[in-house]
């Protein structure tokens, strides 16, 4: 369909919203003839697409409804509903675009947490003020804020001056600081702040400033109990001592041992800040003596001495000799060892050996003498005696050893013996125990029995069936005592019978039967 249209005058564009670019036309203007696509009527438009929402809309007036029939419009400017500002036209030979649609009414969104920084660090307090540094404590915050705590930024300002420096370069979580490199006199305040992702938090802030000069304390050693007294160490151990000791500023240390300065090849000293160690690898007999440790600041000084005895076995004692014998007691005397082994002599052990045996016997112990008397001796044997020395690290190595031995000789008493008349012992053999019949199991070993006597001791026969029983191994003949035994061992069926057991000496001869019977199948 073809014809012209103009711009309705009952229709004029919404105050506010300009024509689009290009296409405004004045009223009663009227557009050039041109074939156009029939237009979509106003109410289909207006039921499907609402208007676009536009800020400053809320006061211009309602465009009044189009025409009932479609009216043509030209080509080159469509006639076309007010718009919003900035919307595009229809392109040529399309049907108008929909308006926009309002949007639903958006849900509230959850309320995101605030970016907190932590709170201000707790406690804030001096630990410790050198000539050059002082130490810094504090505590956690008491809230960190929304994420985790980062670490702590110490800064530090002159008295007088708002100039702050920091004093570390990056956040650290440790809640102990040092300040160093201090000019001595300074007075300085300090403040500490708190870090995490959101930021720092309000600085802690010591409300005085800090004046930087060593507190003086006077030097004192502070000795351990258990080297108060006497330190014994045996030979070749290792000597390991730390002493602690405290003042302000760093005091000398000075070691010495009988008033001499100390052989480092064999004491190693280390000093600390608070303590001084004395170290000996393997200790000797040269070593004991008194140490005598000095610590001194600025004429002010405390000592303390340290005596290490080191102690080895005794040697033996000497000139043991025997001084008497009489009856069944001996004396004996010795001198103390030549060498005590740095150690004071705890005693004696005295110990004897009888010339049967050779066998040694403590016969007495600690002995705190240097003679004893041992008793209790049998007479007619002969005794040789030993003495070793006891000291606090153990018995000597060797012994002192009596010279000659001690025979305790008898009393001088002659003895007569009674005279007995002689008296007959020959007997011939006589069976006081006879053989008694047994029954025993196939495999399992099995014993006669019986007793005799005689003199001369009899000759033992056994017999199996009237059979003399020689060298079998299966048979174990035994006499003890008069005593006489028969081992059958694992016997078998085939070992069933008759035993005999016989006796012959030169006056006669003796013997008994017994029978053996054997279970089990051939």
């Amino acid at each position: 369909m073809t014809g012209k249209t103009t711009a309705s005058k009952g229709h004029p564009a919404p105050k506010g919203h300009p024509a689009p670019k290009g296409h405004a036309a004045p009223k009663g203007h009227v557009a050039p003839k041109e074939e156009a696509a029939p237009a979509p009527s106003a109410e289909h438009s207006s039921a499907e697409h609402p208007a676009a929402e536009h800020p400053g809309a809320e006061h211009a007036p309602a465009p009044e409804p189009a025409p009932e029939h479609p009216a043509a419009v030209p080509v080159d400017e469509p006639a076309a509903a007010p718009k919003a500002e900035g919307a595009l036209a229809p392109q040529e030979g399309s049907p108008a675009p929909p308006a926009e649609a309002h949007p639903p009414a958006a849900e509230p969104e959850p309320e995101k947490p605030k970016a907190e920084p932590p709170s201000s660090p707790l406690s804030l307090a001096v630990e410790e003020v050198s000539e050059n540094s002082v130490t810094l404590t504090w505590k956690t915050p008491e809230h960190t804020g929304s994420s985790v705590l980062d670490g702590y930024v110490v800064e530090f300002c002159k008295n007088g001056s708002t100039d702050w420096t920091a004093a570390n370069q990056e956040p650290f979580l440790s809640m102990r600081y040092t300040i160093r490199n201090l000019g001595a006199g300074e007075k300085i305040h300090v403040r500490v702040k708190a870090v995490n992702a959101n930021g720092a938090s309000v600085p802690a802030t010591l409300e005085q400033p800090v004046f930087i000069r060593e507190i003086l304390q006077r030097p004192r050693i502070r000795m351990p109990r258990h080297l108060r007294q006497t330190y014994v160490r045996r030979v070749g151990d290792a000597v390991n001592l730390m002493i602690p000791y405290q003042g302000k500023p760093q005091p000398q240390v000075i070691w010495t041992k009988d008033d001499q300065p100390l052989d480092t090849k064999r004491v190693n000293i280390r000093n600390g800040e608070k303590d001084t160690i004395f170290f000996i690898r393997e200790a000797q007999r040269n070593d004991s003596g008194k140490y005598q440790l000095t610590i001194r600041i600025n004429g002010a000084e405390d000592k303390a001495t340290l005596e290490i005895q080191v102690i080895e076995p005794p040697g033996p004692p000497q000139n043991l000799k025997l001084v008497d014998v009489w009856g069944f007691n001996v004396a004996l005397e010795w001198t103390p060892p030549a060498d005590n082994g740095n150690s004071e002599i705890k005693g004696y052990l005295v110990q004897k050996s009888d010339k049967k045996s050779g066998k040694w016997f403590t016969v007495l112990e600690r002995c705190t003498r240097t003679s004893c008397t041992i008793s209790d001796l049998i007479i007619g044997n002969t005794y040789s005696f030993r003495v070793f020395a006891e000291n606090a690290c153990g018995m000597s190595e060797k012994a002192a050893i009596t010279s000659s031995p001690a025979h305790i000789q008898k009393t001088k008493t002659v003895y007569q013996p009674e005279k007995i008349r002689q008296r007959d012992m020959l007997e011939p053999p006589k069976f006081t125990q006879p053989l008694t019949d047994r029954t025993t199991t196939r495999g399992y070993s099995t014993h006669l029995f019986c007793s005799v006597r005689g003199f001369p001791q009899p000759k033992i026969i056994w017999m199996k069936n009237q059979m003399e029983i020689r060298e079998d191994p299966k048979y174990i003949a035994m006499i003890e005592q008069g005593v006489c035994s028969l081992e059958i061992r694992k016997a078998s069926p085939f070992d069933g019978g008759v035993y005999t057991c016989k006796a012959v000496n030169p006056l006669g001869e003796a013997s008994v039967d017994c029978k053996l019977d054997v279970k089990g199948k051939v």
